[in-house]
């Protein structure tokens, strides 16, 4: 095989680099540097194909993202539905007749504790 040499100028924390590559593998810095060459240009002449995979997978998850936050929106508003179908139900089982207001004023203070209860806070 016909050799050619180059002379090539590098950064001195590529020589850095180049140099802890070399100690490591126990090489010489030349035969680091010539298999970094050889690699680089494979690499330029055959360049690996696409990774679609992780392009998928991001937008896979920002499609479950915008469905989660569809399902959170609906639990919520059966929550509310939830306490205000108790709220009125209570109303009508008790003989004391309440405004609207008043049983508004329930279903909101029931509603919140019964979000405060599902993120683990009492009282």
């Amino acid at each position: 095989m016909t050799l050619i040499r180059h002379t090539i100028r590098v950064p001195v924390s590529l020589d850095k680099t180049l140099r802890a590559l070399a100690e490591r593998h126990g090489l010489s810095v030349y035969a680091v540097l010539q298999r970094s060459v050889k690699a680089g240009v494979a690499t330029f002449a055959n360049p690996p194909p696409r990774d679609t995979t992780n392009h998928e997978l991001v937008a896979e998850l920002a499609a479950v993202s915008t469905r989660m936050v569809d399902v959170e929106r609906m639990l919520d508003r059966t929550l509310f539905t939830a306490c205000a179908a108790y709220c009125y139900a209570r109303s009508a089982a008790s003989p004391a007749q309440k405004t609207d207001d008043i049983i508004t004023a329930e279903i909101t203070a029931a509603y919140e504790r019964q979000v405060r209860l599902s993120r683990g806070k009492k009282s």
